[in-house]
């Protein structure tokens, strides 16, 4: 049976002297760029995918889902979710642990 390769592909940028020398230190900086790209696509927004701008199109599909959905601050946590309004048990403290 044939072995799978993975297929890598090389990605480069460029940093400025102060990332650079923030860098310096860190034993494998290959290892540590992709885990801190992984986790910033994990935690970006699924609509604009972390560039914090929305396209006509988006910005159409978002008046529409806000229409019966609103941004709330969490009583216990104080960062700001979703809710619908549809659900009445969404608002308020809803927390999610």
């Amino acid at each position: 049976m044939p072995s799978q390769r993975r297929k890598e592909e090389i990605i480069t940028f460029k940093v400025d002297e102060r990332l650079a020398a923030a860098m310096a230190g860190i034993e494998n900086r290959s290892a540590f760029i992709r885990d801190a790209i992984l986790s910033a696509l994990g935690n970006t927004c699924p609509v604009c995918r972390g560039t914090g701008i929305l396209s006509v199109s988006q910005q159409g599909h978002w008046d529409e889902f806000s229409e019966h959905h609103h941004v709330e601050k969490c009583d216990e946590c104080n960062e700001l979710h979703l809710v619908c309004d549809h659900d009445p048990k969404a608002s308020g403290n809803s927390h999610v642990s």
